[in-house]
């Protein structure tokens, strides 16, 4: 090896051992929130949403009318710091209407535009309300329209004959758990027989508290007499004095979506009232599901 080259890397040798030894820094690990409070976090968000979505829902169910704080927060059955908050936002998002002389808090102009946001999903009421007011006007009674919703029925429109004696038991907005009251029978004898076990299963506890009669077995007995006759007959289980008459409503596809049901005193629906209204319901859901399949193919 040449002189020169052999004394560079002598020269670079000695460089290398004369500078410091340096100790690697090892980086920390970013620090992360532990999952049990990124869960806790979505856990809360998804309480507020809900109880915010409650406080809607109770407005809805109210009406024009209002409710003050304090009924909110006994109905809801949470303390008044939550609802005060909750409303505060909800006011100030126009979802909520606060009026100051009494009190009082009703939907806001936001709510309706969601609901006029909504309408289109809700096609076949628009398609059904002649039959509707026309069923109002020969029976002389209340006639409702639900739509089905998961384990429920809400109620969308209310239509009432010329009887004195009406059903002020359901209007628009109510939420009905199916096996409760003859249209939300109606609808769940529609359903598969699993479905309506599990529809049951997980309205048992809600039921057994605000509808003790509507036990898993009057409600298999309601069904097995609306699958053999085409319409449901509920006895007053809801209300003694108030009895109904449902049908479900089906798609053009045949699957169940709504139901109509004509409510009246004890009284006025024996045996053969009954069977009258329930056949003439009947005839009301086989022409809405033709008029959808017209609606559908024109």
């Amino acid at each position: 090896m040449p002189a020169g080259l052999r004394q560079r890397e002598e020269l670079m040798a000695q460089q290398q051992k004369a500078q410091p030894k340096t100790t690697q820094q090892k980086t920390p690990p970013p620090k992360t929130t532990p999952p049990h409070s990124v869960e806790t976090a979505q856990t809360g968000g998804a309480q507020t949403l809900r109880r915010g979505l409650a406080v809607l829902r109770l407005l809805t169910q109210i009406g024009p009318s209002g409710l003050r704080m304090l009924e909110i927060t006994r109905r809801l059955d949470l303390n008044k710091a939550t609802v005060i908050r909750l409303t505060k936002t909800l006011v100030e998002e126009g979802f909520v209407l606060h009026d100051r002389q009494s009190g009082r808090y009703r939907l806001g102009p936001e709510a309706f535009a969601v609901g006029l946001a909504a309408e289109a999903s809700y096609e076949l009421q628009r398609l059904a309300a002649p039959t509707l007011r026309a069923l109002a006007n020969e029976s002389g009674d209340t006639v409702f329209f639900a739509v089905l919703h998961g384990y429920e029925s809400i109620c969308l429109s209310r239509d009432e004959g010329d009887f004195p004696i009406r059903n002020q038991l359901i209007k628009p907005g109510d939420r009905w758990l199916l096996g409760v009251g003859a249209g939300a029978t109606a609808l769940l004898a529609a359903l598969s027989d699993k479905e309506i076990e599990d529809a049951l299963a997980r309205t048992a506890e809600i039921r057994a508290r605000r509808f003790p009669r509507c036990t898993d077995a009057v409600i298999h007995k309601l069904i097995a007499e609306t699958r053999e006759w085409g319409y449901c007959v509920n006895p007053g289980l809801v209300l003694e004095d108030s009895w109904a008459v449902g049908v479900a409503v089906y798609d053009f596809e045949g699957r169940p979506v709504a139901s109509i049901s004509i409510a009246a005193i004890k009284s006025r629906l024996g045996a053969s009232r009954s069977a009258i209204l329930g056949n003439r319901l009947m005839l009301a859901s086989r022409a809405l599901t033709e008029l959808q399949a017209r609606e559908k193919s024109a």
